[in-house]
Formats: C-alpha cells, structure tokens, sequence
C-alpha cells in the first residue's frame, strides 16, 4: 500500500514538474468572461484593452524611481510566500524514498506508464508515435552522435522531470511534446487530447488582452521573434502559426538534444501527420506519425544556446518568448534572461511571460503542504527557489521595463497561472514605474477559478 501511495505521488510529481506539468489550469475560463481588479505601479494614463477591464475598480499608486531604488520592489510585492519547514515522521519516509533506488526504480517508472496509459486512452498515440520517430533513420540520434564539447552551466545539468541526465539525453527530448499532450489531456478531460491547446490557449488569450503585439510602434520591416527556452519548437511553432507577419522565429534551448529534435520535427512535417488514433490512412492503415500535424516553416529557426547569452544584435527582436521557463531556472539565472531579452529587444518590443503564479490560492495551497511540496520539488530542483523569489523576479521585471516610457501588465491566465505583457520604452529618461496588476478581484480573489482537476480525481468525476 505504501509503495501505491508514493506511486501516486510520483505521478503528480512527474504531472506538475517542467513544461509537461504545468497544466494545472480553469477549463471553465475559456468561455466565461473575464473579471479582475487592478492593483499596482503606474504613472501613464490607464490604457484599457477591450475584453480585459470590464467591472473594474482600481488601486493606483504612482512613484518615482531610480534604477538602483528599492522601493519599487516594496511597493510591488509587499511578502514572499515561503515554505514551511518539512518535518514529521512522513516527511522522512518521504525524503528517504525520493533518495532511495525506490524513486529511480519503481516510482518513476509506475508514473511513466500511468502517463502513458493516460495518453493512450485519450487517443494519444505515445508508443506509436514514439517508436515512428525514433525509427528515423538520418535522426541524429541514431548516428551515435555525443555532444562532448558544449559546456553547460552547473544549474543545468541537475536532473529535471525525473530524468536522471536532465534536459540533456534523447529520452527526455522525444518524450517531452508527448508527455505535454498527455498531461493536458489529464488535466482537461473534457477537451481529451486536444487539453494542451486549450490550456496554451488561455496565455495566448490573456496576452493578447494585455496588449501583446508584433511591432507595436509600426516596425513592420524584419519582425524578429525570440523563443527563449523553447525546447523542442513547440510554443515557437505555434507563434509561427499565429503570427505570420513575423519575417523570422529563433528558438533558442540549451539542450542540443531538445534542437535536434525539434529540427527533425520540422523536416519531417509533411509526413508527420498522425490520423484517427495514430493510423496514418496513407500508410496502409499502421501506426506511423507525430501526435501533430507538423507544418514546415522557412520562418523557423532552433538552434543550441544560451539563452543568457543569445549572441543576437542589441535592439534587432520585436518580441521575446519565455513560455514556461522561468520556473526552471535559478532567480539570478531568470535575472540574466531579462536583461538579456531587454538588451535584444527594439524600443517598443515587447517580453511575453507565461509562468506558475504562487501567488494564486491554488499554488499557495500546495505550498502550504510540505510533504506535498517536497515531492513536487523532486522533479524541478528549481521550484523552491521560484516560489519563494517570483515577487522578487516581477519586480526585476518591472524596474528593467517600466521606465523610458515602457511598461508592464501581468495578469490572470488560469486558476494557477499567469501572463505578462512588458514593452521596451523609447523615452530615454523618463524614470516613473508603469505597472499594471489584474490577477486579483476587488474582494482579493483570484481572476480566475480553479476548475483544474485535482490529481486524486477521475475523468468521470470531472
């Protein structure tokens, strides 16, 4: 019974953990309207975006800073949701077995099949779809090709999602869109295998009525997007497809094993085409294909970096992407990404934040769980650190771009997530924050409910 139980915490460990996990989101915000209170930083008239500040009553507070001041950081998160302390006697059990062969060898592989199981019966065709790419004869892997002589930073190589090598093996790069798929299909039963597109459809929507745009000053020539951390493709894809009046996507990941899957994705796309439940009718009727349909795009470019360090031009995107990264990193690390994402960006640019927000209820709950928490923890060796530091990341956010002229807007995506809009300012010299907080309703409740199944609930229950 105890190894069941701890099974079971596996599997939402591994479903909560990395861009396979966060689809920890409200199914009902897609059609209901969306509701919040504005509280925050700013000092430019208030720009109302159609759809997003209906029945509203702001909180305004307008200051003054210097770079170097830290009142602007009071004034935007007042406290940091710290964890408890992890004690108790099931704390130990648990700490003991996430050290122990038990988490390697029977946890993690019960977890794995019972997402697969859940892919499968969604009409996902994980086994299939995975045996069909990695049976790609001129994929680089197999070649027998190692990636020998890239130097990686000490925080990357830590283990991730339950993958021993982390982010830097095959394994965790063909299984990472499959795992997403069937993630979202857990987490939105009633959408089946289509759950991760409406669940990256909520950041799309709240982006977009944030005020998200290619080009907001009218630079209609070489619109650049930068997908920062973009794993395989998969958000820079669908970037590709929503805005076509981008000249040019780079996705940018460190993994070269992410990159080559995602290249050889893309040069695959138009065979890689997966019919009713995995049979491709162009292929006799087997099981052959992606779990998408794949479009190839000259517009794309992956390629293997430092996101840190782009090696991209000063002031050459129109926007930069951070679609589920940041809870990946360490807080000085996410702070080097901004500066970076502010140095590449042209004035009027734009950064887009999709990210876990653990100053919703739903994340503070879990938070409030230590033994809970500590299992989530497995699997991201970062989240901590991101939980405890988001007021603090924000912040940075807001004192890098609300200022020249810029300015940030952040709200509600889901039940347990965020968006945020922040454009590069072309006033050189004007000092005053501008920032806008809608993720919370005049009464203090989140903008948006939480209707996201709860990892102890079935689809019927649902």
């Amino acid at each position: 019974n105890m190894v069941k139980v701890f099974s079971l915490l596996g599997l939402l460990a591994l479903a909560i953990g990395g861009n396979c996990s966060s689809f920890e989101t409200a199914s009902a915000f897609i059609n209901a309207p969306q509701t919040a209170a504005s509280s925050g930083v700013h000092s430019l008239p208030l720009r109302r975006h159609r759809g997003l500040h209906r029945n509203l009553s702001y909180r305004i507070v307008s200051l003054q800073v210097q770079p170097s001041d830290e009142s602007a950081s009071t004034a935007v998160a007042e406290s940091k949701p710290r964890s408890l302390p992890r004690t108790g006697l099931a704390q130990r059990l648990l700490n003991l077995a996430l050290n122990s062969p038990l988490w390697d060898y029977v946890l993690v592989p019960q977890a794995r099949a019972s997402i697969v199981k859940t892919a499968e019966e969604n009409g996902i065709p994980w086994v299939a779809a995975k045996e069909w790419l990695k049976s790609q004869e001129d994929a680089p892997w197999n070649n027998n090709y190692a990636y020998n002589g890239i130097s990686f930073p000490d925080y990357y190589t830590k283990s991730f999602h339950a993958y021993s090598e982390g982010n830097l093996s095959y394994d965790a790069a063909i299984e990472q869109e499959l795992a997403s798929r069937a993630i979202g299909a857990r987490n939105f039963p009633k959408f089946g295998e289509a759950g991760e597109d409406v669940f990256r459809g909520a950041f799309d929507k709240a982006l977009i009525e944030l005020g998200a745009c290619v080009d907001s000053r009218n630079n209609k020539q070489d619109a650049i997007i930068v997908d920062f951390g973009c794993g395989t493709g998969t958000s820079t894809r669908r970037l590709a497809q929503q805005y076509p009046q981008a000249n040019k996507l780079i996705g940018i990941d460190l993994s070269p094993y992410f990159i080559d899957v995602g290249n050889t994705l893309l040069s695959l796309g138009p065979n890689a085409i997966t019919g009713s439940n995995g049979v491709d009718s162009a292929n006799n009727g087997k099981n052959q294909g992606w779990i998408t349909t794949i479009q190839p795009d000259a517009r794309i470019e992956l390629r293997q970096g430092d996101m840190a360090d782009s090696q991209l031009p000063s002031n050459s995107a129109s926007v930069v992407n951070l679609s589920l990264v940041m809870h990946e990193l360490p807080t000085n690390i996410a702070k080097q990404v901004v500066l970076e994402a502010y140095r590449i960006l042209k004035p009027g640019g734009q950064l887009w934040v999709s990210e876990m927000d653990f100053e919703s209820p739903a994340y503070k709950a879990q938070r409030e769980n230590a033994l809970l928490f500590s299992l989530l923890r497995a699997t991201e060796p970062y989240l901590d650190e991101y939980a405890d530091g988001m007021p603090e990341l924000i912040n940075f956010i807001v004192e890098t771009f609300g200022r020249d002229g810029g300015w940030v807007k952040i709200a509600a995506a889901t039940g347990r997530h965020y968006a945020l809009v922040a454009e590069k300012g072309v006033d050189v010299g004007i000092n005053r924050i501008s920032f806008e907080d809608f993720r919370f309703r005049e009464d203090g409740s989140y903008a948006v409910e939480d209707t996201h199944l709860k990892p102890w609930e079935s689809k019927n229950e649902a």
